[in-house]
């Protein structure tokens, strides 16, 4: 369970490195898909940051934090983080819901990945734990 938390986890941080590079990019972006669904409003927007950190760089962090907890099997650690991570994503959905009414592709992409994330580490928790049979 571990390996594919952790490969979740990168797979996240590859979509926060994307939805980085919307951020800091003028140019049309290929998930301006309508008005619905344009993840250049969405990063350029007031809420894309927090005391000035780009919400998808605190993304990476996150998910590459995840990653290193699952990987070493930090099993307690990584549901609490994956916990925050939900509630962190969450919150976002709600302002791109409600605020923004608009979506970004990217971010919703993160929304199923923090979610898959979180919901394995609920079942690694309940996973009885090898022990070495030295």
């Amino acid at each position: 369970m571990r390996f594919l938390i952790a490969l979740l986890a990168l797979a996240g941080a590859i979509v926060s490195i994307q939805a980085l590079r919307v951020h800091y990019s003028h140019d049309v972006q290929p998930c301006d898909i309508n008005a619905h669904w344009d993840c250049g409003i969405v990063n350029h927007s007031r809420y894309a940051e927090i005391q000035h950190i780009p919400v998808a760089a605190i993304g990476i962090a996150g998910y590459l934090g995840l990653a290193l907890f699952s990987f070493t099997r930090r099993r307690a650690l990584t549901l609490v983080a994956s916990i925050i991570g939900l509630a962190f994503a969450l919150y976002l959905t709600n302002i791109e819901a409600h605020k923004l009414e608009v979506w970004c592709l990217y971010c919703v992409i993160s929304q199923g990945i923090i979610a898959l994330i979180t919901l394995s580490s609920i079942i690694w928790m309940f996973i009885p734990q090898r022990r070495p049979v030295f």
